[in-house]
């Protein structure tokens, strides 16, 4: 621990501005959060990627969102082994307890493990296929949606197809969670699939009637 070495001071800098600033204007709410706890109205699993900025995009207060980040915006499938999961956690925590309205994952465009994804899978990343590869081992989870799109011809509209498929992927694991399932099923619970385009600030959502993502 001797390693650890002091908050960089741009940051210092950037809290004590927040907490003389929004914190001080807004004192009375966040206290009323700390004693009142959380109650989400929806659980977003999205990318890691620092370009995804989940509550700016969605205009959402504090205590509104429960947030979940991972690698590719992936879900897992149901895995009772006795292991950590931390995504499965977090799902399981925001159905069963939090009892959130809906679960939604977002994907995004331009991401960097959808593109190490296919990689991996053509054979071209053998760092990823390592098994001492946390990344590739997680991005396993995306193999299925791989072999969807893999003979787009076009590079870039098969990454573009992939990160699609990276949301489909996690809605399907999704269902097999009884939890969820049960949820989705007493009328408590309602699952979103969107794929955010950074550039063009767009967002698409998932029609499972029509198997496509369209406009929102």
């Amino acid at each position: 621990m001797k390693r650890v070495r002091p908050l960089p001071s741009y940051l210092v800098q950037r809290y004590q501005g927040w907490k003389a600033t929004k914190y001080k204007d807004n004192q009375a709410w966040y206290r009323h959060l700390a004693h009142e706890g959380q109650h989400p109205r929806a659980m977003v699993i999205c990318c890691c990627d620092s370009r995804v900025h989940v509550t700016a995009i969605f205009g959402a207060d504090q205590g509104e969102f429960f947030l979940h980040r991972n690698i590719a915006n992936l879900v897992p499938s149901f895995t009772p082994d006795g292991l950590q999961h931390g995504t499965s956690a977090a799902v399981e925590y925001a159905v069963t307890a939090l009892k959130v309205a809906h679960v939604i994952v977002l994907g995004h465009s331009n991401c960097g493990g959808v593109r190490g994804c296919a990689e991996m899978c053509a054979g071209h990343a053998p760092e990823l296929e390592d098994p001492t590869s946390f990344v590739g081992r997680w991005m396993d989870i995306l193999r299925p949606g791989f072999e969807r799109v893999k003979d787009i011809e076009d590079e870039e509209t098969r990454i573009a197809a992939l990160e699609k498929q990276a949301v489909i992927v996690s809605l399907e694991n999704l269902m097999s969670f009884p939890f969820v399932k049960e949820a989705i099923a007493a009328g408590n619970l309602t699952v979103h699939g969107l794929w955010h385009d950074i550039g063009e600030g767009i967002i698409e959502h998932y029609s499972a009637q029509d198997d496509r993502f369209v406009p929102v």
